[in-house]
Formats: structure tokens, C-alpha cells, sequence
């Protein structure tokens, strides 16, 4: 084979869920494409932990946004199904949980949400939440069609008209809660459907009503659960890419990309063990913020992506009980008392809040290969604020620069918090002596494991000026044949949203080298439409519609002629 037809290479640094789409992307497209990963297993924050029999998602639990995992296996010529992924129903969506005692049930069936509703805000209330959901949708279709399937690579691709004349009614400019206080007239269910903007590491007084989408999918499309925890979703991506000839080398860490003399492309990467391998295309799947500053020589731009606002962290608890916690469903919310003020304590502060909210989830409800039979392991995840260095303690209001953030100190308060809070609430007794494992995560060890710039597990924040052309693009901007995929890069985070963001990093790439897309395969033998059917559209004006109209007329004409004749 003559060079010029030579198989083309790529390396894929990082085997999160971005890296092993793109991967198995690329891999389908013809390329010979090695993955290195750091730690010892795929999936980065999509990993499992495990203790006795006790199974733990360490970050994601729940799926969001099918269509768009749907998708990425159906690129692949595969499908979920296929490659032995179950999808279970989640139903309740949440158990929402107040402080004095009651609780809101959100679900995708509209008799309970109907009842849900009415029982704070009267029928007019569900009148009002089904206008939301008109709002939402629209948010949820023109975002998955103008935003997430599209390249924003300067200010001019705002103006495209079929994003521009769209971006209104999509609402930026304004947060959540201010557009959800529109449609619902109590704080209750204000918090009820805004606490959503949680997924992206936003407080929802800041993040912008867009993401009321979020609120959609789980409410219109179901929130779901893989059998086997959330990495069984990656494993089988992995398996994809292993056919297609992909070589993933584990417990591997990257020192730096190489450049080529001029600095102009990427070349390679430098193993730590000073091992250096060459490829045509180099792909980052790790943190963008740490590769840009960390793999690559530091620039004026890689220092202001630290500058820039990045989303929350977490304290993140891992309990394998000895009993089962019946109190307790598959996805439960506890709102603080404080709302706004809990959100401050974390984006301003950057602090546990003195009364924080949080998610806990029991996997072992929905999955009972999660736990030993009789038992239930649990995750709770409480939002806290992320890193701070030396410096950035000074001139922030309620910190100065005596202020530390003692973890150890916060971990102990979150723990007393969520078991006084959860019995306070739902009933349940004695929690701390049920616990027979604890497994923490924080701000630090998510930095040290999964390398994340100041330890955000969501990466950078999405406030309007760090999304769309603003948001770091997946071709680096002055190196060639050097590209990113992840939750900091276009479009943005969550799992979903990076499956999406792979395939228009992969586009990128193969565009570069002028190859065609393996996945714009014209679909063929589809049966056409019957008359049952087709979709009819009604006339304009009906017959009773013309026959007033002429009616209006004539009586216009009588009154003329009359005036005229006087």
C-alpha cells in the first residue's frame, strides 16, 4: 500500500464518554486510532465503584436525552439493544423533598402531574404547566437542531438565519427561575422545576432559561437507568471500538502533545514513562482547561481559560447500608429552606452552604444487582463550591484571604446534614448505623483522579458568554490536526451533550482530510407514506370563516351606500 492510501492514525488522549465516541467515530471512518487513558478504566466521571457486592455510578446516574445515545450507536451500525445495553424506566421521575415535611412527585404521567400541580396551584396551575412544557419543548427541539448538531466556530455562525431568528425564543438572556416564575405562581414549584440547572453546575438565578430543556426530557422523553450502572453505556461503546480495531492502553498518562518545529500541528503525544508516539490527528478527551495548560505549552489563551467562571463541585458519598432504606425511591431531591441562599453559599462563595440541597439516589431501587439482596446502596451528591488557589480568596464576598476551605470539616458537616435531613423528612431511622461502607469523593480527589481544572465536574460554566462561539471550539485555534472533545468544549456538558459534541469533533476531523462521513448513509427501501397518514394541513379560513367575512362585507358595503345616499 503506497503511503499516500496509508491508514490514517489517531490518538485519543482520555477514555471518557467523549473520547470513546469519537474513537469508535473515527475508527468507523477508517482511521487506526490507539486510546491512552490515565487511569486504570474507561468511562472517566462514567466509571463504577465497587465494595462487598455494593455497586456505585461515581458520577452519572441517570440518562437524559436518549435519542442522542440512540444516535451514536445507530452511527456506529449498531444500536443500544444490540450491544446488550437495558434501558430501565424510571417512574417517579423524583421524590421532591421540602423542609416542612411535604413532598412533590415529578413524573411523566400527566394524570399524576395534573394532580401534582393542582394540589398547590389549582386548575389554573396545570393550564400554566402545560404552557410550560410548550416553552420547554421549544427550548428542548431548536437546541438539539441549531445548538448541539451545529459548529459555532465564530461570532458569523450566530448569524445564520435559521439560529438567529431562533435565538430569542430561546431565552438566554434570561435565568430559569425567572422564566418559570411565569408560569408558576408558588416558590414551591418554582424550585420544583428549576432545580434542574444543578446538572450543569448552575445556580438557576444565573443559568439561562434555555435549559428549562432539561426539565423536558425528563418530564416529555423519561429519565432511565442502565441495568448494570451508568458505565455499561461506555463499556459497550468500548466493545464498538474494539472491533473496529481501536487499541486502548490504560493506566497510560499523557506528558505533552508533540508539535511539529513551527508549533503549527500536532504530531503525537510523549508518554510519562518518555515514550513518544506519532500520529496524523490528535484528539483531547482530557480536561480542556488542565490540557491547554498542562499537555501544551502555556499561551495568553490557556491562562484566561482559567480565568473563566467554571461550574460547581461536589462532596459525593458512596454507602453501601445493611438494610434497605424504604423510604426511600430511585431519585430523590432535598431542597433547602434557603434556596437562593444555598445557591450563593456555593457560586459566590464557593463553600458548602450552611443548609445545602442535594441528590441522593438508590440504585439498588430500580437495579438490584446494585446491592446484595436485602440491602441498598446509595450515592448522594452535594453541590458545593469548587477550588480555590492562594489568590482567588481575596476581595470575594464572605471569603478573604484568611479563608481555607477545609474539606475535611465540610465533608463532616455534609454527612450530619444529609442523615438529619433525609430522617427529618421521609421517616427513615438511624441511617448512620445502617452505614456499613462510606466512600467520599471531593473537590480534591475529583481534581486528582479525573484531572479536572479546579476540581468543577461539569467543567466550564454555561452562562451566555461560555456557550456557542464563545465556548472553547473542538479544533484548538492556532495548532493544526489538534482537537477536543468534553464537558468544557462545544457544546457543552452532561454526557448527552458530549455524545453530540463527538460526532461534530469527528466531522471536523475527517473533514480536515477530506473524508467522508460514514454515518450520512442515504436511508434506502423506506415505505412511503400511507393516506392515513399524510400530514393535511386545513385551509387558512374555513367556510364559516369566508361566509362572515362576506357577511361583514355586505354589511360594510349597506352602511357605505346608505351614507353615500344621504
Amino acid at each position: 500500500m503506497s503511503k499516500y492510501h496509508a491508514r490514517k492514525t489517531a490518538i485519543v488522549v482520555g477514555a471518557g464518554a467523549g473520547g470513546v465516541a469519537t474513537a469508535a467515530r473515527l475508527a468507523k471512518a477508517g482511521f487506526d486510532v490507539t486510546v491512552f487513558e490515565k487511569n486504570s478504566f474507561t468511562g472517566g466521571r462514567c466509571s463504577l465503584l465497587h465494595h462487598d457486592g455494593y455497586r456505585f455510578d461515581q458520577g452519572p446516574s441517570l440518562l437524559l436525552l436518549p435519542g442522542l445515545f440512540k444516535e451514536t450507536f445507530s452511527d456506529l451500525g449498531t444500536s443500544l439493544e444490540a450491544e446488550g445495553v437495558q434501558l430501565m424506566k424510571c417512574e417517579p421521575n423524583y421524590n421532591i423533598w421540602f423542609d416542612d415535611g411535604e413532598f412533590f412527585e415529578l413524573s411523566t404521567d400527566v394524570a399524576r402531574m395534573k394532580h401534582e400541580v393542582e394540589k398547590w396551584e389549582g386548575k389554573d396551575g396545570f393550564e400554566r404547566y402545560l404552557r410550560f412544557l410548550q416553552e420547554a419543548h421549544r427550548h428542548y427541539e431548536i437546541s438539539v437542531a441549531q445548538v448541539l448538531k451545529k459548529n459555532f466556530t465564530s461570532l458569523l455562525s450566530m448569524l445564520r438565519p435559521a439560529f438567529l431568528r431562533h435565538l430569542f425564543p430561546l431565552h438566554p438572556f434570561e435565568s430559569i427561575y425567572s422564566r418559570a416564575s411565569k408560569y408558576f405562581w408558588t416558590e414551591r414549584l418554582r424550585r420544583v422545576f428549576t432545580f434542574g440547572s444543578m446538572y450543569m453546575g448552575m445556580s438557576p438565578f444565573d443559568a439561562p432559561g434555555t435549559y428549562s430543556l432539561l426539565q423536558y426530557t425528563e418530564l416529555a422523553e423519561g429519565i432511565w437507568y442502565p441495568k448494570g450502572g451508568f458505565h455499561s453505556v461506555i463499556a459497550a461503546l468500548v466493545r464498538v471500538g474494539e472491533r473496529l480495531g481501536i487499541k486502548y492502553r490504560l493506566s497510560t498518562p499523557i506528558l505533552s502533545i508533540q508539535l511539529d518545529p513551527n508549533g503549527e500541528h500536532a504530531t503525537g503525544v510523549t508518554l510519562e514513562n518518555g515514550e513518544a508516539i506519532s500520529a496524523d490527528v490528535v484528539i483531547v478527551n482530557a480536561d480542556l482547561v488542565y490540557a491547554y495548560n498542562n499537555l501544551l505549552p502555556q499561551t495568553s489563551y490557556s491562562r484566561s481559560l482559567e480565568k473563566r467562571s467554571t461550574s460547581c463541585s461536589s462532596i459525593s458519598f458512596y454507602w453501601a447500608m445493611d438494610r434497605k432504606i424504604p423510604e426511600l425511591t430511585t431519585h430523590n431531591i432535598f431542597l433547602a429552606e434557603h434556596y437562593r441562599e444555598s445557591f450563593d453559599d456555593i457560586f459566590k462563595q464557593q463553600l458548602i452552604p450552611k443548609e445545602p440541597s442535594f441528590y441522593l439516589n438508590v440504585p439498588s431501587r430500580i437495579d438490584p444487582t446494585a446491592a446484595p439482596e436485602g440491602k441498598d446502596s446509595i450515592v448522594v451528591l452535594v453541590p458545593v463550591g469548587h477550588l480555590l488557589d492562594e489568590n482567588q480568596g481575596i476581595g470575594r464576598k464572605g471569603l478573604d484571604v484568611h479563608s481555607k476551605q477545609d474539606w475535611d470539616a465540610m465533608v463532616t458537616k455534609a454527612r450530619q446534614t444529609v442523615f438529619s435531613t433525609v430522617e427529618a423528612r421521609t421517616g427513615a431511622r438511624n441511617l448512620q448505623g445502617a452505614l456499613l461502607k462510606e466512600i467520599v469523593n471531593t473537590p480534591q480527589s475529583w481534581k486528582d483522579v479525573f484531572n479536572l481544572d479546579k476540581g468543577a465536574i461539569l467543567g466550564l460554566s454555561h452562562s451566555f458568554f461560555n456557550v456557542l462561539c464563545f465556548r472553547p471550539q473542538a479544533n484548538h485555534p492556532s495548532i493544526g490536526r489538534l482537537y477536543f472533545v468534553g464537558a468544557s468544549a462545544h457544546p457543552g456538558t452532561g454526557v448527552p451533550i458530549v455524545l453530540a459534541g463527538a460526532k461534530l469533533t469527528s466531522e471536523q476531523v475527517l473533514q480536515g482530510f477530506g473524508m467522508g462521513r460514514p454515518w450520512d448513509v442515504a436511508v434506502t427501501g423506506k415505505a412511503e407514506a400511507r393516506d392515513i397518514d399524510r400530514v393535511h394541513t386545513l385551509p387558512l379560513l374555513s367556510n364559516i370563516h369566508i361566509a362572515g367575512l362576506a357577511l361583514v362585507f355586505a354589511l360594510l358595503l349597506y352602511v357605505y351606500n346608505m351614507a353615500a345616499s344621504n
